[in-house]
């Protein structure tokens, strides 16, 4: 009877056993696949983060580079004189030596200068081969010239001699004389392999395949392919599916997340991010398929059974010590994983909190404590964050801060399917010094207590924001490069529709004349004192840039239009001096142009060609005055 009733417990708790191990084994592979899923989302969209960040930085001074070399009124007056020197040796010698000083300054690979007029290709080693139509290595020439864009990229074999045919990246910028005719090309060339470098550490580190495709979907840049290749990705990668979506996504604030199958006729899928490069024209594309993810959970799912039927064999003997060691292993595998993944994050950010939006509450002991060093101990999590704004964020950041993370917001985000929210501002711990942070955030909705949760991960931007101030900051007068100015003064109009603004053209007056009789030494000592007058005269918040060699903008809010025509008098009065130095004595003055927002327009090339008009008029009747547009 005893050896009966044994048998009969052991065998109830084998099917208990069974039962509970396979419900157990069931249970924690759906919850650790789709934690697995939510992490492959997470590594992707910042892999594709980092990578955008790291290509706008690197590209952002080539660019400028390129589109400065093209407004060099000094190289514009060369290139119209070609003509006059096509046998002189000198003239030739002068464009080599321009444009190996600014190979030698940036350290490019490549600097050229191709002329409209008789297509000739000079380099930093002098001229190399004039470029015709018929022969398909010029097509990129013949290509940029028949298009609108002021300048383009692309992936080709370096033909220069010594350059030994490297595959390059080449930054193509027109040039324009006075009438805005097209006079050349100037630009600058990387070699391919720093960026293929870039993409393959990623790739490595994370388990991803990352490529650069242009507007047609040809691979310009990846591990294994260039533009020089002209491979398709959507044919190599099997995703024509996906070619619409991605080669249409043109937001450059946001990514394109798609899960697809891979094609394979298996369960296994991939995570496809795209975010579209802007100052490139390129779509950055970073896929992660769950092959890895599938072998992985098998092989754990395989070790699971025999671990049961072992411990099965050793609970009949030892049931109460079995399950307790089992329970261990369970816990300290699931803190592992959290501790692991926990550790992945945190290298990358400074801090990280957790809020449960829905309760409007802080979540963890860390966040609590966060709360509560800033005296917002007990406190609603709306109530608190407006204490944060108070103390540690910048003025002009707080609105703005508080708009983008209040319980509000971050409701009507996620039901419009965005769970990223992102904010950089300005941030103190003291109260006097300030550093740039970002804030970006993760929502996702938590079935176990059926509310919103945000994550916020917190990290210092400062160097970075400092190398994007430096890229779009013109070195001798501390303004802002074109593109620069134009890129601000937008933002500015499109995020606030309906408010007034003025935007000013100076010009200096003769400036050509202050060069030619004193040199160009005395005429960049002008340049500088003229833009410090006109310094004195706005606030730091205001923009002022430079838009050409001896043209200068500004740009303003203003109460009213007779606002604007006291402060263009003022200009132009304080512009009006005789500049002395130990080089000459120059009377300098300015001819203004205004145009206002929005009655003259709502973006700066609506705005810049009305104050352009009105500077011509101001030019035409006789200079050193100002005149504010009307129809």
């Amino acid at each position: 009877m005893k050896n009966k009733e044994l048998a009969r417990t052991n065998l109830l708790i084998s099917i208990v056993l069974v039962i509970g191990f396979a419900l157990t084994a069931v249970f924690s592979y759906r919850a650790n696949y789709q934690a697995s899923l939510d992490n492959i989302e997470r590594v992707s969209s910042l892999t594709t983060e980092g990578i955008y960040y790291r290509l706008t930085t690197m590209f952002a001074k080539p660019v400028n580079i390129s589109i400065t070399m093209a407004h060099d009124s000094l190289l514009i007056e060369h290139l119209l004189s070609e003509g006059e020197h096509l046998e002189d040796e000198n003239y030739a010698e002068t464009i080599r030596t321009y444009l190996k000083a600014y190979q030698d300054k940036y350290d490019f690979d490549s600097v050229f200068l191709v002329s409209a007029a008789t297509g000739r290709y000079y380099n930093f080693s002098g001229l190399d081969r004039v470029l015709t139509r018929d022969d398909p290595e010029n097509q990129w020439y013949y290509d940029l010239m028949d298009s609108s864009p002021e300048y383009s990229l692309n992936v080709d074999n370096d033909e220069v001699d010594g350059a030994d045919n490297e595959i390059t990246v080449f930054v193509n910028c027109k040039i324009t004389d006075t009438d805005g005719d097209v006079i050349g090309v100037v630009g600058v060339g990387i070699r391919i392999d720093y960026l293929k470098e870039l993409l393959g550490d990623y790739e490595q580190k994370y388990n991803v395949q990352a490529s650069l495709i242009s507007g047609g979907g040809k691979i310009e840049i990846s591990t294994d392919y260039t533009g020089y290749e002209q491979k398709d990705w959507f044919s190599v990668y099997d995703r024509e599916e996906l070619r619409r979506q991605i080669l249409q996504w043109t937001d450059n604030t946001s990514n394109l997340e798609i899960w697809t199958d891979t094609g394979s006729g298996s369960a296994e899928s991939s995570f496809v991010v795209a975010r579209y490069i802007p100052e490139l024209s390129w779509c950055l594309v970073v896929e992660q398929n769950t092959g890895r993810l599938i072998h992985d959970m098998k092989i754990q799912l395989y070790l699971t059974c025999v671990i049961l039927i072992t411990v099965i064999l050793i609970v009949l003997l030892v049931t109460t010590a079995v399950i307790r060691k089992f329970n261990r292993q369970i816990t300290a595998l699931v803190e592992e994983r959290q501790t692991n993944f926990k550790r992945a994050t945190e290298e990358m950010y400074d801090n990280i909190y957790e809020l449960n939006i829905t309760k409007n509450c802080y979540v963890g002991k860390r966040t609590e404590e966060y709360f509560e060093s800033l005296g917002a101990k007990g406190l609603p999590y709306d109530q608190g964050l407006r204490v944060i704004a108070r103390k540690q964020i910048k003025d002009e950041f707080r609105e703005g801060y508080v708009s983008t993370f209040t319980p509000e917001n971050v409701i009507k985000e996620y039901n419009n399917n965005n769970n990223h929210l992102r904010y950089d501002f300005m941030i103190t711990e003291d109260g006097i010094n300030y550093n740039w942070m970002r804030i970006d955030a993760y929502i996702l909705f938590s079935e176990e207590d059926q509310s919103i949760h945000m994550f916020t991960y917190r990290k210092n931007i400062d160097s970075e924001k400092q190398k994007e101030l430096q890229a779009a900051t013109d070195g001798m007068t501390g303004f802002f490069t074109r593109n620069a100015t134009e890129r601000f003064i937008n933002k500015i109009l499109s995020e606030n529709p309906g408010t007034s603004y003025a935007f000013f053209i100076f010009d200096i007056d003769n400036f050509k004349q202050a060069n030619d009789q004193f040199g160009h030494a005395f005429g960049d000592s002008c340049i500088r004192e003229f833009t410090d007058i006109i310094r004195k005269h706005f606030r730091e918040k205001d923009i002022l840039g430079r838009i050409g060699g001896d043209e200068f903008a500004a740009f303003i809010p203003i109460p009213d239009a007779d606002w604007v025509r006291v402060k263009a008098e003022e200009l132009s009065t304080a512009l009006q001096i005789n500049y002395t130095d130990q080089c000459g004595s120059w009377n300098m003055s300015a001819s203004i142009g205004v145009s206002v927002s929005p009655g003259d327009g709502t973006d700066f090339d609506s705005l810049y060609k009305k104050a352009d008009a009105a500077l011509y008029k101001t030019k035409q009747t006789g200079k050193n005055d100002y005149n504010i547009y009307s129809v």
